[in-house]
């Protein structure tokens, strides 16, 4: 698994693009299940996994509790990592960095990023690769 970290615009979608052409992308956002990956995932395919902030803020709005969503994301990314040993395939995760700028005011938008940031957290625990995208550069961290 490889993840690819960075601010809005950065140039994240564009540097995966082009060190995965043929990739297919899913956006994790635009379904309420996270496990909907498991779908898509082919046998010696790159899957792009994406739009992690959208799913993350409808996910806040249904789990008051951020140990039991932290441990049902830990879940999916220990299964990714499975099925890329079993199945063959590459799983590429782009997620935002949402650590750097202002503290927002709202208790909601505060969760959010805290919880942005622990997920970046485990999944660069369990990512083989992980890469900080910034200004349209790659910089490999691990």
């Amino acid at each position: 698994m490889q993840l690819f970290i960075g601010g809005a615009c950065a140039g994240k979608g564009d540097i995966v693009t082009a060190r995965f052409p043929g990739a297919v992308w899913w956006k994790v956002g635009e379904e309420g299940a996270l496990s909907g990956w498991r779908h898509r995932l082919a046998s010696g395919q790159c899957l792009v996994i994406t739009a992690w902030a959208d799913w993350l803020a409808r996910a806040l709005v249904d789990e008051p509790d951020d140990d039991r969503l932290r441990a049902r994301w830990a879940d999916e990314l220990a299964a990714m990592g499975e099925a890329e040993r079993h199945r063959g395939g590459d799983i590429v995760l782009i997620l935002p960095d949402m650590g750097r700028g202002i503290v927002p005011l709202a208790v909601e938008d505060r969760r959010l990023r805290d919880l942005a940031g622990w997920l970046s957290q485990d999944a660069a625990s369990v990512a083989e690769a992980v890469w900080y995208v910034r200004h349209g550069l790659a910089r490999r961290l691990r």
